[in-house]
């Protein structure tokens, strides 16, 4: 469905709409790499637990990935007893531990002191270490896990004896939405004399980061993956997020209001940055699909909360937008609905699917889930 077409069939405002078509030609792609390598594919539910995105992509992947207790339950609620779940984070909690090891078939350790106090209070799981290889190639460091007095990790340079006894995965991950191959490889080599110390090694998690659909060429890729289940016999995982749903996100909103600031026109939105916080969080510019590139009008879309910094952007139009005009930001399928808040009392947008030209409304919020939420 068009930008046209979400304008003329969504009746709410604001929304969020995850095209459904274009997950499943996300996931196609990794479904190829899958079977040219032979490794294995999750989704990082992280970027967007919606059900019915999870609900599409059960019989797709080989299962997800999680950082939660919650994301856990909630990924082994879609996936049912078959279907992997891995989970790494650094706020694992000794009081949870046993339920997470029951619905989770990998965990990997944070740290050497998190897995020595926690590891043993189950055997339900499939045992691994989460490691740093001290590799970064993120610009910006607040999304570089590499960073320096990183918390995510174990610098594989201290693990100079291989993987201590019982441990039998290694997960990593150390890039960014990143459009090249190149820092894989290179930390796969890196690694490689961890590998070549660690003989009880069962499997190997990659993590996400990579934009696989904006990467032309896997065939490095495919060769690598291949090699290394040959020469250490192992399973490899891919986990990617962003690339799966990043593009298949959008926002609709509707604008409120139009006046003039300091020589500037101001519109106010219906939504807000606090309906894609990494907006405000890392000064990004989401995609308009309505913006001239070289349209003679400028104008600041802002948001609709009292955030003096609730500003999506300055965009560029032919023609100024009305007041009651819709407008639809793009790529916004990962990282914005579950971070979004009510801050204000303003309402999360209203939830729905598409497929094909068929619109369906997966979830609507009302005053009563505000008041449920801050009640005492």
């Amino acid at each position: 469905m068009s930008a046209a077409g979400f304008k003329a069939q969504i009746p709410s405002s604001p929304a969020f709409v995850v095209d459904e078509d274009r997950v499943l030609h996300n996931i196609r792609s990794l479904q190829a790499l899958r079977q040219a390598s032979g490794c294995r594919i999750l989704y990082s539910i992280k970027a967007l637990p919606l059900a019915a995105v999870l609900d599409l992509l059960k019989n797709q992947v080989d299962g997800f990935s999680v950082s939660s207790l919650f994301e856990a339950r909630l990924a082994r609620d879609i996936i049912g007893g078959e279907g992997s779940i891995h989970l790494t984070t650094p706020g694992l909690r000794p009081d949870e531990f046993r339920l997470v090891a029951d619905v989770c078939s990998h965990i990997s350790f944070n740290s050497l002191s998190q897995w020595q106090r926690l590891q043993a209070l189950s055997s339900d799981y499939s045992c691994g270490l989460r490691i740093n290889p001290k590799l970064s190639f993120a610009d910006d460091a607040r999304f570089d896990p590499c960073r320096r007095h990183s918390k995510l990790g174990i610098d594989s340079q201290l693990l100079v004896d291989g993987l201590p006894a019982g441990v039998e995965g290694v997960h990593l991950h150390n890039v960014f939405a990143q459009r090249d191959l190149a820092p894989l490889l290179q930390t796969l080599q890196n690694i490689r004399p961890l590998l070549e110390r660690s003989p009880q090694l069962r499997w190997l998690n990659l993590g996400g980061g990579y934009l696989y659909a904006d990467i032309a060429d896997h065939t490095a890729l495919v060769d690598t993956i291949a090699q290394l289940r040959r020469e250490f016999g192992l399973e490899i995982y891919l986990e990617p997020g962003k690339a799966v749903v990043g593009n298949a996100g959008y926002l609709l909103t509707t604008v409120l209001d139009r006046f003039d600031s300091d020589g500037k026109t101001v519109l106010v939105l219906d939504s807000s940055v606090n309906h894609h916080p990494e907006i405000f969080e890392y000064q990004r510019r989401p995609l308009l699909l309505d913006e001239v590139a070289d349209g003679a009008k400028s104008v600041i879309l802002a948001g609709c909360s009292c955030l003096a910094g609730d500003l999506f952007g300055e965009y560029r139009f032919e023609c100024l937008p009305e007041v009651g005009d819709r407008l639809v930001f793009a790529d916004v399928g990962a990282y914005s609905l579950i971070k979004a808040n009510r801050f204000n009392g303003y309402n999360l947008p209203d939830v729905y699917s598409v497929c094909g030209d068929g619109l369906r409304l997966c979830k609507r919020y009302d005053y009563e889930d505000y008041r449920r939420q801050w009640q005492a």
